[in-house]
């Protein structure tokens, strides 16, 4: 720390109780300054030889009295004791601390050059702008100070100059820093401590961010103003600023780090989170950073105008996001665990965008400035895809989530192409499986989210035996299992009945509705114990003809285009008779269940079974005119 030593003569400042100052000397004291509660018993020569103001107070005062009041001297008797020892020439010892109360107080006692030659004021302010401002602790000290003397910090301008210094050192090129600074956000590994030092006999990489904790310290007022000046130099990218900004925000709101606010001044919390909220740089922020202050403001009930301007931040880099960060805890009073309309206007900001990039190249590039090439790329989409698809899962977990609300965050990123859907089945999984009141209309509607030729075959495995899945589902799922199957040995696809097709993606359930309705409503239902036993037997039986053909390519690679053909049309042959195989057996289970209706309920019992099998021979007939 940096000192001054003004004065020669010794100290003959004396303290009678706690109120009173005098000075030892031979010569009787002949005038008593009031300052606040503590009397100075002093000598008026060289009080009044330095200060123009006590020359105007005396000057003024009855002369029948030798008592003066100063009440309102910035700095308070501890300030005017500094001045008075100057006066009388006693040594005193600025320093960081006091440096400032006794520049504001020799502006109020008015001690200039125009007084008296190498005066208080003069003297102050070269050590001032000599040392002090010169050194990066020691500005910070001293700015930390100005704000118990305001306005005369203000007015004497060291608060702005303190301001610039400190602004000026934190834009400074890194290899020009040459002083101490704290850095415990990221250890250095050639440092034990906590001081580094990058001077000749220590020398080391100074990290870009190298001077964000020091400020830490600083008041909300002073620390915006601050970064208001780094932020105007533009030196400084803003990656960087918001990393103060975050060491900040993890500094004074304690519990922010784990994404809570515990305890403190709500008022003041609610201040200090909306303009760390308004000083945020356009640059790259980390998303976690901001998920984390998105929570806090709603804790603290921040204004919608700040809430709103995270939500667009936040939406322009939504890929950076994982699912833990989106878990924003809704409060108690709601139906909700969580605030799922919040994530859906993340979702909404970021669709949007990418909506608007696509019509408006300059705004995609303009985009591109601010953030990463990659930003609306196709690797990003599949991200936020996939993030969708956790975060689905994770709130599906809560009872009082609606459907309607899962339909519509999964339908936001339909369009954002991903390679596989086994993280949106899970999520249909979760949500079947903790709601299993749901109507069929809306399971119906969840699984059609989902697109059964993009599951692995370990999804596809699990979800023939799921018995949440609507039968159509499942056996969409087991079909193009068969197709993957075949195409993995050369194979085409197999030809299809019309009744299967019906109930593959886009397939046609027949022109007579009237014979198709109850056969509808049994493909939406979930399958029933029978019928998932035979549809694992199906995958059993897919599993091991896809291995034994395997098998049979490895024994038989010389065998030439001759037995490649054989292979085909046996592949083909066999699909079509696995696709029959796979409805006969769950059409069967169906009649025995007493599933579908006759086409005349008024038949003799003794014609049931032909009836039945006429029902079934015009509706397969009917789908499958349909399909051709």
């Amino acid at each position: 720390m940096k000192f001054m030593k003004l004065g020669s003569k010794p100290d003959f400042f004396q303290t009678d109780g706690d109120n009173i100052r005098y000075v030892a000397t031979e010569l009787a004291t002949d005038i008593v300054v009031n300052v606040g509660d503590v009397k100075f018993y002093l000598h008026k020569f060289p009080l009044l030889s330095k200060s123009a103001r006590l020359q105007k107070l005396v000057a003024t005062t009855n002369e029948s009295s030798d008592e003066i009041h100063i009440h309102d001297i910035p700095g308070g008797p501890a300030a005017f004791e500094i001045c008075a020892k100057f006066c009388y020439g006693m040594m005193v010892t600025l320093n960081a601390y006091n440096v400032v109360a006794t520049r504001c107080a020799a502006e109020y006692l008015e001690m200039y050059e125009t007084v008296e030659k190498g005066n208080l004021v003069y003297k102050v302010e070269v050590f001032l702008n000599s040392s002090i401002f010169r050194s990066w602790k020691d500005s910070i000290i001293v700015l930390q100070t100005t704000r118990s003397l305001l306005p005369w910090s203000e007015e004497v301008k060291v608060v702005s100059h303190c301001l610039d210094s400190i602004a000026s050192k934190a834009s400074i090129d890194t290899s020009k820093v040459e002083w101490s600074y704290t850095y415990n956000l990221k250890k250095l590994p050639s440092s034990n401590g906590n001081e580094h030092w990058n001077g000749v006999g220590k020398q080391q990489v100074v990290p870009k961010d190298w001077w964000v904790e020091d400020l830490c310290g600083l008041q909300l007022d002073l620390y915006k103003r601050v970064i208001n000046i780094i932020k105007t130099k533009g030196k400084l990218s803003g990656d960087v600023i918001g990393e103060a900004l975050k060491a900040y925000s993890t500094r004074r709101l304690s519990g922010f780090s784990k994404g809570m606010i515990q305890g403190g001044d709500v008022i003041k919390n609610r201040s200090l989170v909306e303009t760390v909220i308004h000083l945020l740089p356009a640059g790259s922020v980390p998303c976690s950073f901001l998920l984390k202050l998105l929570k806090a403001a709603i804790l603290l009930e921040c204004g919608e105008m700040e809430k709103s301007e995270l939500i667009s931040k936040i939406g322009q880099q939504l890929d950076e996001a994982t699912v833990s960060d989106l878990l924003i805890q809704a409060p108690t009073e709601e139906a909700l665990m969580y605030e799922v309309d919040i994530v859906q206007n993340l979702i909404e900001e970021f669709v949007t965008l990418d909506r608007r990039a696509q019509t408006d190249p300059s705004m995609e590039a303009e985009f591109q400035e601010i953030r990463s090439p990659r930003f609306l790329s196709d690797t990003s989409k599949v991200k936020v895809a996939k993030l969708v698809d956790g975060y689905l899962t994770e709130v599906s977990r809560d009872p009082n989530l609606p459907a309607s609300k899962f339909v519509r965050l999964a339908e936001m990123v339909s369009n954002f192409s991903r390679p596989t859907h086994d993280g949106l089945y899970r999520a249909i999984d979760m949500y079947l499986k903790e709601h299993p009141g749901i109507s069929k209309s809306e399971r119906k509607r969840i699984c059609k989210l989902m697109d059964c030729r993009k599951l692995s075959t370990d999804a596809c495995m699990h979800a023939v035996q799921n018995e949440r899945l609507p039968l159509r589902v499942v056996v969409q799922v087991l079909f193009f299992e068969q197709i993957r199957a075949s195409a993995s040995g050369g194979n085409s696809t197999p030809d299809l009945q019309g009744s299967i097709r019906a109930l593959l993606p886009g397939g046609s359930h027949g022109s007579s509705r009237s014979t198709t309705t109850n056969t509808e409503e049994d493909w939406d239902a979930v399958p029933t114990a029978e019928e998932i036993k035979a549809l694992k037997g199906e995958l059993a039986t897919l599993r091991l003809g896809d291995a034994n053909r395997g098998v049979g390519n490895d024994r038989n690679t010389n065998h030439g285009a001759t037995n490649n053909s054989e292979k085909v049309a046996a592949s083909k042959m066999k699909g079509l008779l696995m696709s029959k195989k796979i409805f006969s057996k769950l059409w069967s289970s169906k009649e025995r269940n007493g599933e579908i209706s006759s086409s005349n309920t008024s038949e003799s019992p003794g014609s049931t079974s032909t009836n039945a099998e006429e029902t079934k021979s015009t509706r397969l007939r009917s789908r499958r005119h349909s399909v051709s």
